[in-house]
């Protein structure tokens, strides 16, 4: 039985790298007629990630506060959001540092050539809040808006408090617990089902992008391009293969494998909150407990921006190159600082990585109308950033939950040699 739904599992995976593959092809050959792909496939897609969205915040909401009813202990949800933000922002952190490194190695701004087209003032960005306002926006003021909106962030905070308050309750709240997990349950089998559309999706989704954004796009900026997918593929084999290895004991080669699906699909849709439900299949496929991956995923794709600050890090290098702009070691420090924390409250929804390299920008001095230089394609790179952004989340909640066992037999094995 269980070999048969392993077969089920990976010809998902085929199917999803086929619809990859088949959306690519397509949209070369649309390119002409990008319209076609725009007009009858992109509603494909459209509608795939409308159905993932609208159930990513039921499945936020309760498996959350299933996480948190199922430990029983207010102080262990402290000690497993302790280790995942630390985890999150060192990562964050060294992505920053490493893409900054790899951008100036390779001069990623030169040979590029500023037309007044792209000197035009970029109207995208909208006033970014300051860090008090970000802190006190994280606490909604009534429990309704946040679920409507969507604002991640806010709902974890929620599902927080009424996870705490039903623990509190003690028996009155056994009640309220078994409908969280009756609810839970039945997201999980409404995401199933969502999931096996996936393939349809990934093609409805890629075939719009490649047709609209062809070589004519690409070219020019290829370099950019190149050297972010390149910072990427560094930061997730050296860094998450290295920590899954040293702290969850497990070979990175099994840990790609498994997330596979779930890389994909993110590739693909470029949006860290709509693979949600892929992240949580595939980390509890690895072994990863449920309680553990309902509360660290949500989180992580809120906070966890290692693909953003990938992409921040070297777009800062190439803006400043382009300007003349020679950045002083004290201004990349403040890049990095700026960048992780920016990181906390940022959507995780495509095209919140601009918003983040304004501020960015704007914290070193650079002119904001260098993201119009990046933004035709920032699509392509938010597809690479959204997979390394889901991949960091899922090389947490490993590594929290093989940290978690190993404290767990700590305190089993103390507590034995006490009797």
């Amino acid at each position: 039985m269980n070999t048969q739904k392993e077969k089920k599992k990976v010809s998902l995976t085929v199917w999803i790298l086929a619809a990859l593959i088949l959306g690519i092809a397509a949209g070369l050959l649309l390119q002409k007629n990008s319209d076609i792909a725009e007009t009858y496939i992109k509603p494909l897609g459209t509608i795939f990630l409308n159905l993932v969205k609208m159930v990513v915040v039921p499945v936020v909401l309760f498996s959350i506060m299933q996480g948190v009813i199922s430990l029983q202990d207010i102080r262990k949800v402290g000690s497993i959001g302790g280790k995942t933000v630390l985890f999150y922002m060192c990562t964050t952190a060294f992505a920053v540092t490493l893409g900054l490194v790899i951008a100036n190695v390779l001069n990623v701004g030169s040979g590029y050539t500023l037309s007044s087209e792209s000197l035009e003032a970029f109207e995208g960005v909208s006033e970014t809040p300051s860090f008090i306002d970000t802190i006190v926006n994280i606490f909604p003021s009534n429990a309704i808006q946040p679920l409507a909106e969507a604002t991640m962030l806010q709902i974890i905070v929620i599902a927080l408090f009424f996870g705490f308050g039903i623990i509190l309750a003690g028996e009155k709240g056994k009640m309220a617990g078994a409908v969280v997990e009756s609810f839970s349950e039945v997201c999980i089998k409404v995401m199933g089902v969502i999931i096996k559309l996936s393939p349809i999706g990934v093609f409805g989704l890629i075939t719009p992008v490649i047709a609209t954004n062809g070589m004519s796009i690409l070219l020019p900026l290829m370099k950019l391009i190149g050297v972010v997918y390149l910072v990427c593929l560094v930061h997730m084999v050296l860094v998450y293969s290295s920590l899954v290895k040293a702290m969850a004991r497990m070979n990175p080669l099994t840990f790609f494998k498994g997330m596979g699906e779930a890389m994909i699909f993110a590739f693909s849709s470029a949006s860290s909150v709509g693979t949600l439900p892929f992240n949580m299949e595939c980390t509890q496929k690895l072994g990863a407990r449920k309680e553990i991956s309902s509360f660290v995923l949500p989180l992580g794709a809120t906070i966890n921006m290692d693909g953003t600050a990938i992409y921040q890090g070297v777009s800062v290098i190439f803006i400043s190159q382009i300007f003349g702009m020679n950045l002083t070691l004290s201004q990349q420090i403040t890049i990095i600082l700026t960048a992780t924390l920016a990181s906390i409250g940022t959507a995780g929804v495509p095209g919140s990585g601009v918003i983040m390299l304004a501020m960015v920008l704007q914290s070193v001095g650079l002119p904001l109308e260098g993201i119009a230089l990046v933004a035709g394609v920032d699509r392509i790179l938010d597809m690479a950033r959204t997979t390394v952004n889901i991949t960091g989340d899922a090389a947490c909640t490993i590594c929290v939950d093989a940290s978690e066992k190993r404290r767990e037999l700590k305190k089993g094995a103390a507590l034995g040699g006490n009797g």
